[in-house]
């Protein structure tokens, strides 16, 4: 293998698959990071495999979404293609699910919003990706979903390089239409996206091969299992956005990808209220695949503009330091007026030394981190302190401290939490909805225990 591919100075093999090998490089005359597919030196220039190789390059130089992996160029030098794209940082959501096999439910469905976002653009286009599975997605560390290889993608305007009857694509996210070779339209991959929402939110595939029958078998025939069967705390409102999406007759799908798009920013709308790709980022984060730095970092730039620029002025900073302490002070004395209030203040001093009023002491600080679904306000000690979603680490002051966690749409919850010097506690919680909607309370067959 050469060291440069067109004007791109090769750093290093990235991964390798059937029949494309992908390295980083380096295009010199603009100094960026690239990524540059190479069609394995075993294909043949002339072969079926090239010309869908080639396709899928022209696919995606014509797709421009941010949720699509964008084509830079297309090398073409008479032993090999190349395809050199953007360069995206992050994991694919096959390695995702390897380190954490059960996203949460806001997370998936996140990542399946912006999946569906860039298939709505491609399938008003006409063009049909075929292959939706979780080795084609990639989330980026800064919280960017991508849809990549459209190596097996269909225009509908164009004569297909498959022959009638034979079904390309991974069994296990095919959908029955595909399965039979039948002609495909967008629901074949509203299907696909249903069974990778499906395995993220339970951590197991809906159809998987048995001695009685093949995935294939399985897809076509058989009934999947409940996904709340599997992981009671799937909402019920993703349930049934992941059955239509499955159903097995396309008709009985959604009408449009929009339609699924609708459904999804619904379901999310009162669950993450605020940046869909911040939320990313704290997930990437809490589960050690980015540093506190690094989200840290990103986190801060999504603040407002007068907080971000606030460095700049060295008053303005030790201003908003003072009176940042002089609030906590407020805050903390606050709530000891409320404990004491509560005949609280008579316990043991080492139990609620926390509720003295004492401004916090960096050297004997410990942390809170709160994590809340849907979302909430969160008091301590009697003072609202914050609104979740949160990547801040609340610094308190060592010993027993009282939570409440408010929702006007859910049951409040209340929890104690103990803070030790440079210890970070993290409660997490679930609330539960004000008023149960009518018949879910009752037994439903398949989706109950």
């Amino acid at each position: 293998m050469s060291d440069r591919i067109g004007n791109c100075r090769i750093v290093g093999e990235i991964g390798s698959g059937g029949m494309a090998v992908v390295y980083k490089a380096v295009q010199e005359p603009l100094g960026r990071t690239v990524a540059i597919k190479a069609l394995k030196p075993s294909i043949a220039m002339d072969s079926q495999f090239a010309k869908r190789f080639e396709r899928e390059a022209h696919f995606m130089a014509s797709l421009q979404h941010e949720n699509i992996l964008h084509v830079v160029d297309f090398v073409k030098d008479g032993r090999s293609m190349y395809i050199i794209m953007e360069y995206v940082e992050g994991i694919d959501l096959y390695d995702l699910l390897e380190h954490s096999p059960q996203l949460p439910p806001e997370v998936a469905s996140i990542i399946a919003l912006q999946v569906c976002r860039a298939l709505d653009y491609a399938h008003f286009r006409g063009i049909i990706h075929r292959d939706i599975k979780p080795a084609n997605i990639m989330i980026s560390k800064q919280g960017e979903v991508k849809l990549m290889d459209f190596g097996i993608a269909r225009d509908e305007t164009l004569s297909d390089l498959t022959e009638t009857g034979t079904g390309l694509g991974t069994p296990s996210y095919m959908s029955p239409e595909q399965i039979l070779g039948d002609k495909l339209d967008f629901r074949s991959d509203l299907f696909s996206v249903g069974i990778v929402l499906y395995q993220m939110v339970t951590g197991n595939k809906p159809f998987v091969e048995d001695e009685a029958r093949t995935v294939m078998q399985k897809i076509r025939l058989d009934r999947y299992v409940s996904p709340r069967k599997l992981n009671p705390s799937v909402p019920r409102q993703l349930e049934r956005i992941l059955g239509r999406c499955m159903e097995k007759m396309p008709a009985n799908r959604y009408p449009t990808t929009q339609a699924l798009i609708d459904d999804l920013m619904e379901f999310l709308s009162p669950r993450v209220p605020m940046n869909y790709s911040a939320r990313l980022v704290m997930y990437l984060r809490d589960v050690g695949l980015m540093t506190d730095n690094e989200a840290d970092e990103l986190l801060a730039a999504g603040a407002p503009r007068n907080v971000r620029r606030g460095t700049k002025d060295k008053r303005l900073v030790s201003h908003a330091t003072w009176m940042s302490l002089l609030l906590f002070a407020g805050v903390v004395g606050g709530g000891g007026v409320i404990q004491a209030a509560a005949g609280r203040l008579g316990a043991d001093r080492e139990d609620f030394g926390a509720q003295a009023g004492k401004p916090v002491v960096p050297e004997r600080a410990g942390y809170l981190r709160v994590v809340v679904d849907p979302w909430s306000d969160v008091y301590i000690d009697g003072q609202k302190v914050v609104t979740t979603p949160t990547a801040q680490a609340i610094a308190l002051t060592p010993g027993l401290h009282y939570l409440k966690f408010s929702n006007p749409y859910y049951q409040e919850l209340q929890r104690e939490v103990r803070i030790r010097t440079g210890e970070t506690e993290l409660v997490d919680v679930t609330l539960e909805p004000l008023h149960v909607l009518e018949g879910e309370g009752e037994g439903d067959g398949e989706g109950e225990e």
